[in-house]
């Protein structure tokens, strides 16, 4: 990996009450490794993309400050390494941010409005479809909602997302265009008086629910009109943390021993993906508390 630029600390794993490394790709991979205000991207030079990102959140001091709209190249990397403006303009593609934007936006004045404006870096974006819908908008708030459970263990929580880059992503002006994005969350728990490790995690789906055939006349339509390839409706689950390590190949470390979920993996007869995928529909549905063994 490349050294951290040394005017911004970027993500911090002892943040919370126990250390949390930020999940990477294995030894050897192609990566940059750039730090900003209180999170941390690894890019994939060769995919234009995120690998992982990981951000932490303190929510006793998070700051409410106007969003901005400044989108902007990273020039501490060379713009052929980065998905910039030209891969979103004159379609209906949302530059969907990763680390979202208010998470990272924290601290002091000066230093929240800085977290604030490093959220817009086009490292921190993949591109998503932009039809908005329920499914999307709770996986939005999935942060709130695990920061409201935290607040009774010191309101700190670690959230690490990126998009899931598959061989078979379509490409689209250069850029392969992801059809899914995970999300790990943790946080720090009082069991029997110790602290405790927690995680939970979430894949947000955007592939198009067609037919093989329907698909192949779509994409082929897409790539005569130009157009973005196929996208389809947004759909949210909370997975096993050790899915989430199969779907990416990065490490997870601790995460997958603390994964609230862990014991679904224990009923899987033949290890098939997707089982125990919890679909997310209202808050209701998703599980903080770790069942036990």
């Amino acid at each position: 990996m490349d050294a951290t630029t040394p005017d911004r600390a970027g993500y911090t794993q002892d943040f919370l009450a126990l250390p949390v490394a930020l999940p990477a790709p294995a030894v050897g991979s192609p990566v940059r490794e750039l730090a900003y205000t209180h999170f941390t991207v690894l890019l994939d030079p060769v995919r234009r993309l995120a690998q992982s990102t990981g951000v932490n959140i303190d929510g006793e001091l998070l700051l409410d400050l106007d969003r901005g709209d400044d989108w902007h190249l990273d020039d501490r990397i060379p713009e052929n390494e980065q998905t910039g403006p030209d891969v979103y303009a004159g379609n209906d593609l949302d530059r969907g941010h990763l680390v979202r934007r208010r998470d990272p936006v924290w601290g002091d004045r000066a230093t929240a409005a800085r977290a604030n404006v490093d959220t817009f870096a086009y490292t921190n974006a993949a591109p998503q479809a932009g039809e908005f819908n329920q499914s999307k908008e709770l996986w939005l708030g999935l942060e709130d909602h695990v920061l409201a459970y935290a607040q009774a263990n010191r309101n700190r929580i670690s959230v690490f997302t990126a998009p899931v880059l598959a061989l078979n992503d379509p490409l689209y002006r250069g850029v392969g265009i992801p059809q899914a994005f995970w999300k790990v969350v943790a946080w720090t728990t009082d069991a029997s008086g110790a602290d405790a490790l927690r995680a939970a995690a979430f894949v947000l789906d955007q592939s198009p629910q067609l037919s093989d055939i329907d698909l192949n006349d779509a994409s082929a339509q897409a790539l005569i009109d130009g157009s973005p390839p196929p996208l389809g409706p947004y759909f949210s689950y909370q997975v096993p943390v050790d899915d989430v390590a199969s779907l990416t190949g990065l490490d997870f470390g601790e995460l997958i021993d603390a994964d609230v979920m862990a014991p679904v993996l224990a009923g899987r007869a033949d290890g098939s993906p997707r089982t125990g995928w919890v679909r997310l529909r209202t808050e209701e549905d998703i599980t903080v508390e770790k069942a036990p063994a």
